[in-house]
């Protein structure tokens, strides 16, 4: 069969907001596996440079910025029934955007849960108020099933896709956080815990729901789950002072990385942290420190870089893997795992980032994103799990910058493995149009694999014998509890 005949057919519009280099690296991917003509697209932004991209590329734009006051009027003469709105945006409401789909029948997807512009650092709000625990149950609590019964959205209690019944009518789908993380780690975590329920000689029928996929993890005694990953990529100009370098948005990391640390909290952890705080309302399933990510480290690895200290940063799939992997409910419930993002950036980030909270997170005048002009290195970014009965268990995706390049020209290692999700996300929607809001982890995770797994490098599973306590001690006392070395403090590095 022929690359054009296995494309998905789609006779609606595809708006996109935002087209920097996470929409210009999607948009050949969406048009090599969707069939898409450039006059389906829209694409709109408020960065001259961006439009002017996307007109270079063929694709009518928009220049200018959806706010709280305009958002409506300027997507309904563009986005109907069986229409995509496409949110790779920052400071651009997700759920108000979500609503709008819901509206007017148009399918939706996002990479992360974003408020309007201003809502990360407002001091006006608590910090519990800024966590992306916050704008998770605000986005949950859209499910039209909740709506329609005139639940108050903070007494909502998330219905999984997959356990909702045809008559449920979830109205149109909308897929929450699908980049690659939160997004494709979700489905490499299942992935992994398959992996080793095949390895560990517990033979079983595949989960098909999220009590059996709980189940699953709880048997195999899963602890711990880091969203383990190092970026090694280098540009040929560093980083200068007041400058701040990445491998993809500047303002997205800053964002998230000025929120306070968030972690989905383990049913077996034995204390709190001493800034750690409890949400009183919602899942409960995660906690948050009265410290930023940026400021707060913890002690990780992945196969090829081996350990590593990353910052632990808030993202959705903290939050929603702990959610989903579940036994009992409540904030002591039978089974947790704890989960949080374990993030080595490029090294010019971290050195920026170090610039960041050394000015009080006030961020530098002057951004650059790593595309072109990086030489070498790669993105190791995948699923440690930890606490079973190998110890831990890492499976992800090693992709270099040159793979990259050759796979899809218009992206790094780090925006590949974004694109990909995009795209598998985006073909998913379009072939179950009507799950009404989706999170990740209630999508197959095999189909979605399937489909990003081509763009991913060397994708593979790696067993270790890697402790957070391992040769600690030996030149200087630590408070460690030897006796567990799954607990959260033995991690913690800031």
């Amino acid at each position: 069969m022929s690359a054009a005949a296995q494309r998905q057919p789609f006779a609606g519009r595809l708006v996109m907001v935002g087209f920097g280099c996470i929409g210009a690296g999607a948009l050949p991917l969406l048009l090599r596996h969707i069939d898409l003509r450039p006059a389906q697209l829209l694409v709109i932004s408020p960065d001259a440079a961006e439009v002017a991209a996307a007109r270079a590329a063929g694709v009518p734009a928009l220049n200018t910025a959806l706010t709280r006051d305009n958002f409506h009027a300027l997507l309904e003469p563009h986005l109907g029934a069986g229409d995509f709105l496409l949110n790779l945006a920052v400071n651009v409401s997700s759920v108000a955007l979500i609503g709008f789909c819901q509206e007017v029948g148009a399918l939706y997807l996002d990479t992360c849960i974003e408020p309007w512009a201003g809502g990360y650092v407002d001091v006006a709000l608590a910090p519990a108020q800024r966590t992306n625990y916050a704008l998770r149950e605000a986005a949950l609590a859209l499910r039209r099933h909740a709506r329609r019964a005139g639940t108050p959205p903070d007494r909502v209690v998330a219905q999984p896709a997959e356990q909702r019944c045809p008559g449920d009518n979830p109205g149109p789908t909308a897929v929450l956080t699908h980049g690659a993380n939160p997004g494709l780690v979700s489905h490499l975590f299942k992935q992994a815990l398959v992996n080793m329920a095949q390895d560990m000689g517990m033979p079983a029928e595949r989960p098909v729901d999220r009590a059996e996929w709980a189940a699953l993890a709880q048997r195999l005694n899963v602890r711990v789950v880091h969203i383990a990953e190092r970026d090694t990529q280098v540009g040929t100009v560093r980083k200068a002072v007041g400058e701040f370098v990445n491998t993809w948005s500047v303002e997205a990391f800053v964002d998230e990385a000025s929120q306070p640390a968030e972690l989905g909290w383990g049913s077996h952890e034995k204390a709190l942290p001493v800034d750690g705080a409890r949400h009183a309302t919602g899942s409960l399933a995660s906690i948050y420190l009265q410290r930023p990510g940026a400021g707060t480290r913890v002690r990780t690895w992945t196969p090829l870089a081996g350990p590593f200290h990353g910052f632990l940063v808030t993202h959705a799939e903290s939050i929603s893997i702990a959610d989903y992997f579940t036994v009992g409910a409540g904030d002591r419930p039978a089974y947790r795992p704890t989960v949080n993002y374990a993030y080595h950036p490029c090294d010019d980030a971290v050195l920026s980032l170090h610039e960041l909270v050394g000015n009080n997170l006030q961020l530098q005048p002057r951004q650059r994103v790593l595309k072109d002009e990086i030489a070498s290195g790669m993105d190791e970014l995948g699923v440690l799990v930890m606490g079973h009965a190998r110890g831990a268990y890492w499976y992800g995706s090693q992709l270099t910058i040159g793979q990259a390049r050759a796979l899809c020209p218009a992206n790094s290692a780090t925006s590949l493995q974004v694109t990909a999700a995009v795209m598998a996300g985006v073909v998913w929607a379009m072939q179950n149009p009507a799950r009404g809001v989706v999170e990740p982890d209630e999508m197959p995770f095999d189909e979605i694999l399937a489909l990003c797994r081509p763009y991913l490098g060397n994708v593979q599973g790696f067993y270790s014998d890697w402790t957070p306590v391992a040769r600690r001690g030996s030149l200087f006392e630590e408070d460690l509890d030897r006796d567990d070395p799954w607990q959260f403090r033995n991690f913690r590095v800031s």
